[in-house]
């Protein structure tokens, strides 16, 4: 499977300007991706306080974007959006549209306490896997990284999608837990971080894309916008997994609503 990261610049608040931006840099990709990946709250920026920025509604502007360009490029399509489905209720929402329109998506279950999330969000109970071209796919959402209990391999996915507005002062931790995560899982893993700044803080991007061994697949040069590609192969996993069978011992887990 062919994966693109687009490790963007977010204007504040500003949904069309931001999809705009997207549609521009989708139109300069080389090569045609089976899955696009934009960053956390890619239509507005990283909000804690989402009244008048939150998109509204079921449908919100940005979903109906993702289901355009997943038709028009022919592949899957995810990024997270601050949406309010209903008066009053916002959610982190981590939507993966297929080029059929169908959409799936996770709310983002660890908020960012100490930025203040938790204050005006709702959390998601469930944890979320998608299938795609026969790959299982978790959603994780920026702040999930630092809970490895949360996203346990239970041999139920192959790939774990992070995308996030992670702070340049933090930027070590970012790097160290998507590689953890990836060997721990015995995984691909791949983490999407944005660049630039907003009131709160500013992003360095170092976005990557992990092996299950721990390799640097791709991975950003700085904090500017790019866009890393990294082939992932389902052949060399299984192989990995039968050859060093690590998942069968992993510890027992039950955490959330749809755990088994």
């Amino acid at each position: 499977m062919r994966i693109i990261l687009l490790q963007t610049d977010i204007a504040w608040a500003d949904g069309e300007a931001n999809r705009l931006h997207c549609d521009r840099l989708i139109a300069g990709l080389s090569g045609k991706p089976d899955l696009l990946v934009l960053p956390e709250m890619f239509s507005t920026g990283f909000a804690t306080e989402p009244d008048g920025i939150a998109e509204k509604g079921g449908e919100p502007t940005s979903l109906g974007w993702m289901r355009q360009k997943a038709r028009e490029l022919d592949c899957a399509v995810a990024g997270s959006v601050a949406t309010e489905p209903r008066a009053g209720e916002f959610r982190n929402r981590f939507f993966f549209v297929k080029p059929d329109g169908e959409a799936a998506y996770y709310d983002k279950h660890h908020l960012f306490t100490y930025g203040g999330e938790h204050k005006r969000f709702t959390r998601g109970e469930e944890r979320v896997i998608v299938e795609w071209q026969g790959w299982r796919i978790l959603l994780q959402v920026c702040y999930d990284l630092r809970f490895p209990v949360f996203s346990r391999n239970r041999e139920d996915y192959d790939l774990a999608l992070y995308v996030a507005s992670w702070p340049e002062s933090r930027r070590e931790a970012w790097s160290i837990l998507l590689r953890a995560r990836a060997i721990e899982n015995q995984c691909y893993v791949a983490g999407l971080n944005r660049v630039g700044s907003d009131p709160s803080c500013r992003y360095s991007g170092d976005s990557a894309v992990v092996s299950p061994k721990g390799a640097l697949l791709a991975e950003s040069t700085g904090p500017t916008e790019q866009v890393l590609t990294a082939e992932l192969s389902m052949e060399e996993l299984g192989e990995f997994r039968k050859k060093f069978p690590v998942l069968k011992d992993r510890d027992a887990v039950s955490l959330c609503s749809n755990d088994k």
